[in-house]
């Protein structure tokens, strides 16, 4: 038995180790090591190995945060209650508020050309719409992606949005930058994306950006590089990116300063 990619034990060493001057009845060999532990000491070794879960995951999501697992395709399957219970709970809706704040306040601490061409750009999925509903459904990221049923949930058009994004969004639009949105969605998206935008609460973008069949096979940071590359060469200043994404923004053209919100469902290269 593994527990965390560990051998248990070594885990019941430790715990064993903790704990030297109670009751415990061990035995040691030359190799392997092996700790018998009475029944009425379970409850302590559960809360030792729960301890160690939490720490793990913890660690996990920080690298997952700080890009330095790329790439993966799930979430590891001892963290799926981690996740879940990050994701459906307040730390997570704090953090995206931290990042919301953040940018609001650097947005508004911004002095704006005459021109009208100081930029903002949006991801979308994750970024101003949530797909709690979906990932609830699969796992909260434990199943490799489906493009396929994925999209039948883009279709429903249904994604809520992310309320202290909104908030950006709508501070953003009340300084006068222009606003870009910049999505992976497909262009056959593009009436249920605008419909479920403005139903959300996202109204007067200047332009969504949705991948065309030109984009096809290219890599998300790859793709919004030159979707950037075209803002620039236009001549826009592209001053606030915020996405859930590294790809999001990273690549050519980045912005003045970025900001990146927490998302450890699912990783895009």
């Amino acid at each position: 038995m593994r527990i965390l990619g560990i051998p248990i034990f070594l885990i019941l060493f430790t715990f064993a180790f903790a704990h030297e001057n109670s009751n415990f009845n061990t035995h040691v060999v030359d190799r392997p090591l092996i700790v018998e532990f009475p029944e009425n000491n379970e409850p302590q070794l559960k809360e030792a190995i729960d301890e160690l879960q939490l720490e793990y995951c913890t660690s996990w999501r920080f690298s997952v945060e700080a890009n330095n697992l790329s790439p993966w395709k799930t979430i590891p399957e001892e963290c799926a209650d981690y996740v879940r219970q990050y994701v459906t709970g307040g730390a997570y809706k704090m953090d995206i508020d931290r990042v919301s704040s953040e940018a609001g306040a650097y947005a508004e601490s911004m002095k704006l050309g005459s021109d009208g061409k100081d930029a903002w750009v949006f991801d979308v999925d994750e970024t101003l719409l949530s797909n709690l509903p979906y990932y609830s459904e699969h796992g909260y990221g434990l199943e490799v992606f489906d493009s396929v049923e994925f999209d039948k949930w883009v279709e429903k058009g249904v994604a809520p949005a992310i309320g202290s994004s909104l908030k950006l969004y709508q501070d953003v639009m009340r300084l006068g930058f222009k606003v870009f949105l910049l999505t992976g969605r497909t262009e056959r998206h593009r009436i249920v994306t605008v419909e479920n935008l403005m139903s959300a609460g996202f109204q007067d973008w200047d332009k969504l950006i949705l991948r065309g069949s030109e984009d096809h096979g290219k890599s998300a940071t790859i793709y919004k590089s030159e979707k950037r590359d075209e803002m620039v060469e236009e001549g826009f200043r592209i001053v606030g990116n915020s996405g859930d994404q590294w790809s999001d923004l990273l690549g050519s053209s980045v912005s003045v300063r970025s900001f990146k919100l927490p998302n450890p469902m699912y990783y895009i290269p």
